[in-house]
């Protein structure tokens, strides 16, 4: 069994307390492009893939859906939702919240250029379908902060 010397164990320490979690919230969210979406009905819980823009000043997640879709049906009979980003990158980091979803009062439009900005064609979907979609808003006050098996931390906004 290897052990760590005294100035290895420091160097460790070290990095562990300058890590700072708000921050590798911010990077996760804004380098991040999916959430899995959690909503409930009638006690039953319904997961699906959904794209995401995070408005780090506003403390908000927004994410669009069709207006047929069944989760606007899900959402109107239950707003309390939870999520997980999803990481592509080759790692476990991840942030994980839950909120109320609500009809945001802005449109995709509004946010066609943030969204196009974080996510590849994306502004082909808005211009082919934007009328379609309806723009959800999830408002974050706390977070779980994964980065890996030694740094999960719930974090306040």
């Amino acid at each position: 069994m290897a052990f760590l010397s005294n100035e290895e164990y420091c160097i460790i320490i070290k990095e562990v307390n300058e890590m700072n979690l708000r921050d590798e919230f911010e990077r996760i969210m804004r380098e991040q492009r999916e959430i899995a979406l959690a909503t409930t009905t009638d006690g039953l819980p319904h997961v699906r893939i959904v794209n995401f823009y995070y408005a780090p000043e506003e403390h908000c997640v927004y994410f669009a859906t069709f207006k047929d879709n069944e989760k606007v049906v899900e959402i109107a009979a239950n707003p309390n939702i939870a999520f997980t980003t999803v990481p592509h990158n080759g790692t476990n980091e991840h942030v994980r919240a839950s909120g109320r979803a609500v009809k945001s009062a802005r449109t995709v439009y509004d946010l066609a250029a943030l969204f196009a900005a974080k996510i590849p064609r994306y502004q082909e979907t808005i211009d082919a379908v934007g009328d379609d979609l309806i723009l959800y808003e999830i408002s974050l006050n706390t977070a779980v902060v994964t980065i890996d098996m030694e740094h999960i931390e719930r974090i306040r906004l």
